[in-house]
């Protein structure tokens, strides 16, 4: 079902209700639509800023269909939605990105074997359904190592380090018979990513590559413009177009990648949504990738993805909770500091709660200021 131009003053879907869907929703209504959101959860980031906040079970299809009845089109803000649930959806209104991107991307094996099939670059990796697979696909790619489940992971969930052969039995007994996927360890120099949009028309922006800092598996910090090469930053600009081309995606799309000693790019994972890496663009860029998402999913033209100025992200986690409320007005002290907080009810270590972005005259100053915000907090 393609609809033509969707115009201010829809109503607009979301599947799903965390932060990006609560960020995608400030967009959207700032722009004169409404929004609904559907999940298993109430009182949510999302459900808090959205004119209605549908709860149900993503498996409740037949609330699912209700749900798309009452919307001109649906979008998702991660990628975990069942495949069902997104083919239930478009059964009633547009979907996008289309449902057979989510379905591709939300399963690590099916990502690599689509992206390998394309010949786009990767870490040698190998399909495990076996401890038999298992040790084969370590004899192959070399006992150092990392199995992840094929299925929902992110944030480093479902994943094991392995360093030798005689770790394999206990790793497959921990993932109790999961499909999983074997990834060669890559030692890289630095993490980096392109955040990028592709509307109905075909056109395509993105907003650079990015440079990103992990802690704990998670996103602890982003730099704006990343500090890499000018071609290789055309080179991860250029793969990534080819990735939503292929995906023939319509919306907001992430790759992330590895950076080599070599200079190599490497692909590390896909994201078809609004990412944690271009959380910067609400404050830094004209048009937010938030904004992006809407655009396209309503068949408007894209906006300008312009860098204001040099810019940094910093993740707020639960952690930060632990010995009370943190001291925000310390932390909004300097006034190149913007607060965003999700509406979350509850802290726990390891929960994205918010992020702070800094904008200055470099990106070295931006990243000091963010860091420093953050540390303030405790003060």
């Amino acid at each position: 079902m393609t609809p033509r131009v969707i115009l201010p003053g829809a109503t607009v879907g979301v599947l799903g209700s965390g932060q990006l869907g609560r960020m995608f929703a400030i967009a959207a209504r700032r722009m004169g639509y409404r929004v609904h959101t559907f999940s298993p959860d109430t009182d949510t980031p999302t459900g808090q800023v959205a004119d209605l906040e549908i709860v149900a079970p993503y498996e409740d299809l037949d609330a699912v269909r209700r749900f798309a009845q009452q919307v001109r089109v649906v979008t998702f803000e991660f990628e975990n939605v069942p495949a069902a649930t997104a083919a239930a959806a478009a059964e009633y209104s547009c979907v996008r990105p289309r449902g057979e991107v989510l379905h591709t991307t939300q399963n690590r094996l099916r990502e690599k074997n689509f992206l390998a099939t394309h010949g786009f670059p990767l870490v040698p990796f190998r399909e495990v359904r076996s401890l038999e697979n298992l040790t084969q696909g370590l004899a192959e790619i070399g006992p150092k190592a990392i199995l992840k489940t094929a299925g929902f992971g992110y944030d480093g969930k479902g994943q094991i380090k392995i360093h030798a052969l005689t770790a394999a039995e206990e790793a497959w007994r921990r993932m109790k018979g999961q499909e999983c996927v074997l990834e060669a360890w890559i030692e890289f120099e630095k993490e980096v990513s392109v955040v990028a949009v592709r509307g109905a028309d075909g056109s395509f922006v993105h907003y650079g590559v990015v440079e990103n800092d992990h802690k704990n598996h998670i996103l602890d910090f982003t730099r704006a413009p990343g500090r890499v090469p000018a071609a290789l930053a055309e080179q991860a600009v250029e793969i990534t177009r080819s990735v939503l081309e292929k995906l023939d995606v319509v919306g907001v799309l992430c790759v992330e990648f590895f950076v080599t000693g070599s200079g190599q790019l490497l692909i590390n994972e896909l994201a078809p949504r609004p990412h944690n890496s271009g959380h910067f663009t609400f404050d830094a860029c004209v048009t937010s990738q938030f904004e992006q998402q809407l655009r396209a999913a309503c068949g408007l033209p894209l906006g300008s993805t312009a860098l204001l100025r040099p810019a940094a992200m910093a993740n707020l986690m639960g952690d930060l909770w632990d010995q009370g409320e943190p001291n925000w007005t310390a932390a909004l002290a300097n006034p190149d500091v913007k607060l965003h907080l999700y509406g979350k009810m509850s802290a726990r270590p390891g929960r994205k709660m918010g992020h702070v972005t800094a904008m200055a005259d470099t990106v070295d100053a931006a990243v000091e200021m963010a860091c420093a915000a953050r540390a303030m907090l405790l003060q």
